[in-house]
């Protein structure tokens, strides 16, 4: 499997991102305190299937849902349930499209109503750290590059990255190499070569970061139950900078 995508193939992962992308607004719209999770999976469904594609993690092995849906504790992979969620949540929505056989994935976490303002600004440290590592993905770089930025913008927040997730590759599979950790040093690592495209991911907790798979067999949540936290954007590495393939829209 290529890591170097060619330009049709850009184009067709830009169509996949821009689903992704509108499928997870209209999602957005929908979370307040009440609402169910399997219900949001089901909005997010229909929408991706309106624009013309098909859900990227239901090819996944065993898995039947269209998004991930982490609440609290929960850090990645929570299944969509009949939990209603209640004001004070932190809710982590994970989607995936696949669009003419093209991956793209994203993922957010956002508050449900009041939250205190620690939690706001917990959520807004892993947003800016995103934003901070997209920049870091330039051709002729090193993966090590965006794993640095990760690790410090979250570590020097006092918060934690939970090392044993990372972000990855992207193309005609949802995973693909290179690996892109939360941690690392700049410099090392696979050389960053233009038309990659990554899933960069910020995966963090306001504890100590050690997590532990729940009796599910998919939720990962943290050991010591702190709230953890996700965002996720699919970025393809031009020789002009980064472009954003799974734009947040307002």
């Amino acid at each position: 499997m290529s890591q170097v995508k060619t330009k049709e193939e850009l184009k067709l992962m830009k169509v996949s991102g821009a689903i992704c992308a509108k499928a997870l607004k209209k999602v957005l719209e929908s979370v307040r305190p009440g609402v169910k999770c399997i219900d949001l999976d089901r909005i997010a469904d229909v929408e991706i299937r309106k624009n013309g594609g098909e859900s990227s993690f239901k090819t996944v092995d065993d898995y039947k849902w269209t998004i991930c849906t982490t609440i609290n504790s929960q850090v990645v992979h929570g299944i969509p349930t009949e939990r209603q969620l209640e004001s004070g949540d932190v809710l982590g929505i994970d989607i995936g499209a696949i669009y003419r056989g093209y991956h793209s994935d994203m993922a957010i976490s956002v508050p449900v109503g009041n939250i205190p303002k620690s939690t706001m600004k917990f959520l807004e440290t892993g947003k800016q750290t995103l934003k901070e590592a997209i920049k870091a993905a330039k051709v002729g770089g090193t993966i090590g590059d965006i794993s640095s930025t990760i690790q410090n913008k979250i570590e020097g927040a006092s918060y934690s990255i939970v090392k044993s997730l990372t972000g990855h590759g992207v193309g005609r599979e949802l995973h693909e190499d290179p690996m892109v950790p939360g941690f690392g040093k700049k410099g090392l690592g696979p050389k960053i070569l233009e038309s990659m495209v990554l899933a960069i991911e910020v995966i963090y907790a306001q504890g100590s970061g050690d997590v532990y798979l729940e009796q599910d067999n998919w939720t990962i949540s943290t050991k010591d139950k702190s709230l953890g936290g996700l965002f996720e954007q699919t970025v393809a590495v031009t020789k002009d900078g980064p472009i954003v393939l799974t734009p947040y829209l307002k």
